[in-house]
């Protein structure tokens, strides 16, 4: 019988057994072998401690059968009891400090200022409750790390975030659920609110790594300027929208991109497709051969599909296929208008394989921003 996919522990979870584990061997004498915290979903979690010295302990990162790729990191707590609450203690003179492989917030626009250990505020909170059972009202400075952290950050959103130097103590639950959506739509948003608080109006979407690396290359574009959406291009543009961004300048190879000129909003291979019935319709409109469109429809990949259409001269059908997108996304907007989208086909090498209107003005806005935004960091 198929069973349910294992529940993780969140890092902040993690963090808030470990400091709780690190204050009672400081306190007591004794480091317990395990702690027991309750999450804000209101479930008690009972974690295994790795004891390192007297006030200083930590809890293996454990995602369940989601593929985090924090698994098995250990993320450790270190709590001193000074005599004066810390600098920047909390209401509650809980001081937080980032540690080894913990990263620092660079931008305005997350949940926490620029200039502080990335450890978001409901981690915050289960910390600061799980300190105050132990050590009560006193002043507590706690230091978070996570040994390998560094390296691991680099697979995050936290380099996209400007979230230097680690990984982020993240959990809005404090258990992981596997393959859990919610995570990166919240990433996300939160990747454009960075944008949004750096008084940018203008964006370039991309479907992933190496769609941006094509795209700058193609435009020749530098800076934090640049949103990889994965699968939820429709999620971005309602956020975009909701944000009150004026331009969006949408990017991609034509494997994902058809599928926007077909009306999908979400690219997962399971949930849409349409790629090759949207170029085929085009090709038809605009009075292809028939035997040409019937070879472009039976091309195994996109890649094929490009490759066909310069050899019979469909090259043209890239910027209708553009004005397509551009048509898709504002019919979605909201009923302002107030969203201007542009968007260009590019294969993996960063050439343009055609483009909409209004590109070019859109580029020249980007870079504009992108260098403001920098001068005001």
């Amino acid at each position: 019988m198929k069973t349910a996919p294992r529940e993780g522990v969140s890092t902040g979870s993690c963090a808030a057994a470990a400091a709780k584990a690190a204050a009672l061997w400081l306190t007591t004498g004794k480091c317990p072998e395990q702690v027991s915290i309750e999450t804000p979903a209101g479930r008690t979690l009972r974690l295994d401690v790795v004891p390192y010295f007297p006030g200083c302990c930590g809890v293996v990162k454990d995602a369940g059968d989601d593929p985090d790729v924090t698994n098995g990191l250990t993320v450790v707590a270190r709590v001193e009891l000074p005599a004066e609450p810390p600098e920047n203690s909390s209401v509650f003179s809980v001081g937080f400090r980032a540690g080894e492989g913990v990263g620092t917030v660079t931008v305005p626009g997350l949940k926490v200022p620029a200039g502080e250990p990335a450890i978001n505020p409901v981690p915050r909170r289960m910390i600061e409750k799980a300190l105050r059972e132990v050590v009560g009202p006193r002043p507590v400075l706690v230091t978070i790390s996570v040994p390998g952290g560094k390296e691991i950050a680099k697979r995050t959103f936290n380099p996209r975030l400007g979230v230097v130097g680690g990984i982020s103590i993240l959990g809005t639950r404090g258990t992981v659920r596997p393959m859990d959506e919610g995570a990166v739509r919240e990433s996300l948003a939160l990747e454009l609110n960075t944008h949004a608080a750096s008084n940018k109006e203008n964006l370039v979407l991309t479907f992933g790594n190496t769609g941006e690396i094509a795209l700058r290359k193609a435009f020749n574009l530098e800076g934090r300027c640049v949103v990889q959406v994965g699968n939820l291009v429709g999620f971005v543009l309602d956020e975009a929208e909701r944000l009150g961004f004026t331009g969006i300048l949408l990017c991609g190879h034509p494997g994902k991109l058809l599928k926007v000129a077909a009306g999908s909003f979400n690219t997962h291979n399971r949930v849409a497709d349409g790629r090759m019935e949207a170029l085929c319709a085009h090709a038809a409109l605009c009075g292809m051969e028939h035997d040409s469109i019937r070879r472009l429809y039976a091309c195994a990949t996109t890649e094929g599909a490009i490759t066909l259409l310069k050899e019979t001269g469909g090259d043209f059908l890239w910027d209708r296929l553009a004005e397509a997108v551009v048509k898709r996304c504002t019919a979605r907007g909201g009923p302002s208008g107030a969203l201007i989208v542009a968007a260009a086909f590019i294969d993996n090498d960063g050439t343009v394989l055609g483009k909409s209107r209004g590109v070019g003005p859109l580029v020249e806005a980007v870079k504009i921003e992108a260098v403001k935004a920098e001068e005001f960091q």
